[in-house]
Order: C-alpha cells, then sequence, then structure tokens
C-alpha cells in the first residue's frame, strides 16, 4: 500500500510540476527534477523520505 501512496504522490507531483511550468513559470521543472531525482536515489539506495513519514502516520505495508 506504502509504495502505492509513494508511486501516486510522485505522479501527481510531476504533473503538477509540468502544468505549473507552462501556466505559470518554467522554474516550477526543478520540482520535477527533484522528484525524479529522488525517486532514482531511492531505487539505489531504497531510501525514500515519504515511506518514512507514510509509516508513522499508520500506512500499512
Amino acid at each position: 500500500m506504502r509504495e502505492r501512496v509513494v508511486r501516486a504522490v510522485a505522479g501527481f507531483l510531476v504533473s503538477l510540476s509540468v502544468l505549473l511550468a507552462i501556466f505559470v513559470s518554467t522554474d516550477w521543472l526543478i520540482l520535477a527534477a527533484f522528484v525524479g531525482l529522488n525517486l532514482f536515489q531511492s531505487s539505489i539506495t531504497k531510501f525514500c523520505p515519504l515511506e518514512i513519514i507514510l509509516k508513522k502516520a499508520g500506512v500499512k505495508d
């Protein structure tokens, strides 16, 4: 369950970032880059800050 939430949040943030870059400012692409880099590093290190937050919030595994 937590993994699905992480993927959903990441997808939402990237989509939001792209929309904000189109309609507000291209500076919002920094958010998409940050999310992408975080996904990449978590695939290597298996450390994801959002997963820790979700675990403490009581979201089941």
